[in-house]
């Protein structure tokens, strides 16, 4: 496949069906050999769907045949190659979880989110790799390893969406679909070089529901309208989540938004490569008319309250008898779980109601909230979290990331965007995070960030590297 159409975008790959300059099939054939051929190197797939893609795909040829362009109006995603991470179950294709306790489990049913892919036309490449349910900010597991960051192949691509970020940025199809329960869309969005956007909590309809209620899911992309487009077509209620929200008016134009410009949520602080990017960044948007607050986070870290529920949760879904599957990183997650008592457990829950009041008060100031996702730089590929992690208290696997579990604790939507590379060659994440249930604001600035500073070029530098 030519290197432009490895990292074309939707609206690109819709031109190139319509004028039949190359078919679908032809396209997802071609992501299909990338993957078989790339990703030997970087692991962002656990299963690949071969047989049901190249299926997927002749429908989608067929639809074209019959209805021309117009079926994309219809079909907003019709040919499209997507991939969805093994947390996620998917009717009649393997979903490990990451863990060996899944290792051969094939669902007989699809959540609201990948039945509505389908129904959009999306073609499912295969599923991507993550820590054992989702526990960590890396890429390991006992199912099949680690994935690699494919700018710097000895760093982590983040997680625990890891193989979700890693594969939209080796050019394994136009998106992939992830989850977030503290910064696992984000991280590996911002490690990767990519979109990653966390809508509102249950924006997109959570099934089967996270026991923590924390988790979100959405997608990550190369742009934000790819990014909204399959937000688009994953939102809405369904009655299988009932927390799941209404979807909203798409918003248009680049009207003057108010921004909260914050350095740091806490520790670790920013590396100095990571601010300045970040900073450089908000000075496009600044100058473009946006006007910016510099100004301090008020509020304290609450990683205790995100670890208490987390810790909870995981306990809750394993009994001893299971221990001896489980990974060997998260097993202390598990026990220090078992050990916290009710009482403690639903006073998090009520710090976490306080918290969330505070932030979302705080918020009415200001429109959009811009932080670096990460602090810090992708750390080695064999660890599953950085070396100089924070303690915050006796679980503090998550506590390197402190500007992203907020917004899980919150659940406003929040979104990475690229805004550069340091001098290693890793990249850099600007987070944007919106008022409460205000999606479209979120992708509305992000887009026009996008406008003014592009990111496409940068991919050129991986293209031709596998």
């Amino acid at each position: 496949m030519a290197d432009e159409l490895v990292y074309a975008d939707i609206t690109a790959l819709r031109g190139l069906f319509g004028r039949k300059a190359v078919s679908p099939v032809e396209y997802v054939t071609d992501v299909l050999g990338r993957i078989e051929e790339a990703d030997l190197a970087i692991g962002a797939f656990v299963t690949v769907d071969r047989d049901g893609a190249l299926l997927a795909a002749s429908l989608a040829e067929q639809t074209l045949r019959t209805e021309g362009p117009a079926a994309f109006r219809r079909l907003p995603l019709l040919g499209m190659a997507i991939s969805i991470k093994d947390l996620i179950p998917t009717r009649g294709l393997r979903t490990t979880r990451g863990s060996l306790l899944h290792r051969d489990w094939v669902p007989d049913f699809d959540p609201p989110l990948v039945r509505r892919l389908r129904e959009a036309g999306a073609v499912i490449v295969g599923k991507t790799n993550t820590p054992e349910f989702g526990w960590s900010g890396a890429s390991g597991n006992r199912v099949v390893g680690r994935t690699r960051n494919p700018w710097v192949r000895d760093r982590t691509p983040g997680g625990s969406s890891a193989g979700a970020g890693a594969a939209v940025a080796a050019g394994f199809g136009v998106g992939s679909v992830g989850t977030d329960g503290a910064g696992s869309i984000r991280i590996p969005a911002s490690f990767c070089g990519v979109v990653g956007f966390k809508p509102s909590f249950s924006r997109i309809p959570y099934v089967p529901a996270s026991a923590e209620l924390l988790s979100h899911a959405g997608p990550l992309t190369r742009t934000v309208a790819d990014a909204a487009l399959m937000y688009r077509a994953m939102a809405g209620p369904d009655p299988l989540d009932p927390w799941s929200l209404p979807v909203e008016q798409a918003e248009a134009g680049t009207a003057p938004l108010r921004i909260a410009w914050v350095r740091t949520l806490g520790a670790p602080a920013p590396d100095p490569q990571v601010e300045k990017a970040c900073a450089a960044a908000v000075a496009v948007l600044a100058a473009a008319g946006h006007e910016v607050v510099e100004t301090d986070w008020p509020f304290e870290d609450p990683y205790p309250i995100l670890a208490t529920i987390l810790a909870v949760a995981d306990a809750a879904g394993h009994d001893e008898a299971a221990d001896t599957l489980i990974d060997p990183g998260r097993r202390p997650i598990i026990e220090y779980g078992r050990g916290i008592s009710g009482t403690d457990h639903a006073e998090a829950i009520r710090l976490r109601g306080d918290y969330t009041g505070r932030v979302l008060r705080w918020m009415a100031d200001y429109d959009v909230l811009a932080t670096p996702t990460v602090p810090g730089q992708p750390f080695p590929v064999a660890l599953d979290q950085p070396t100089d992690t924070p303690v915050k208290g006796p679980a503090p696997w998550l506590a390197w990331t402190p500007a992203t579990y907020p917004a899980n604790l919150t659940g406003q939507p929040a979104i990475s965007v690229p805004v550069g590379r340091t001098a290693e060659g890793c990249p850099v994440g600007l987070q944007l995070v919106g008022r409460w249930r205000a999606d479209e604001s979120v992708l509305r600035i992000a887009g026009h960030l996008e406008q003014l500073q592009p990111w496409r070029d940068m991919y050129d530098d991986l293209a031709g590297g596998y």
